[in-house]
Order: C-alpha cells, then structure tokens, then sequence
C-alpha cells in the first residue's frame, strides 16, 4: 500500500513534464509544418547552380582523361 504514495506522485511527474515538453515543442512551431518535410525527399532539386557544377565536373574529368 505504501508504493502507491511513490508511485503516484512519479506518474503525475512524469506526465507533467510530457505535456510541459509538448507545450513547449507545439510553441517552438515544431508542428507547423508535418508534410512538407516528407514530400521534399520526394521531388528532385533541378536548381541552375547544380548543373553548372555537375557539368563543370564532367567537363573537367573529360579533360583529365585525354
């Protein structure tokens, strides 16, 4: 019967403390956003600096290979 006097206490604790921990993530604005992150993986970054430096690189590695 005495463990109930610890173990309440430590459960009220702890979910405190997670819902501190939410509050404090859902402020951050750490749930704004949950799709675009996942979809971003999805879609190829065709940027312009990207292919000048891919195309850089296979200009150069020609040259070193005459």
């Amino acid at each position: 019967m005495e463990i109930i006097f610890i173990t309440v206490p430590v459960t009220l604790l702890f979910i405190a403390s997670g819902v501190a921990i939410f509050f404090w993530a859902n402020k951050g604005g750490q749930f704004d956003d949950l799709d675009s992150p996942a979809h971003r993986i999805l879609f190829e970054e065709d940027t312009p600096e990207a292919k000048k430096e891919d195309t850089a690189e296979s200009t150069k590695d020609s040259k070193q290979d005459n």
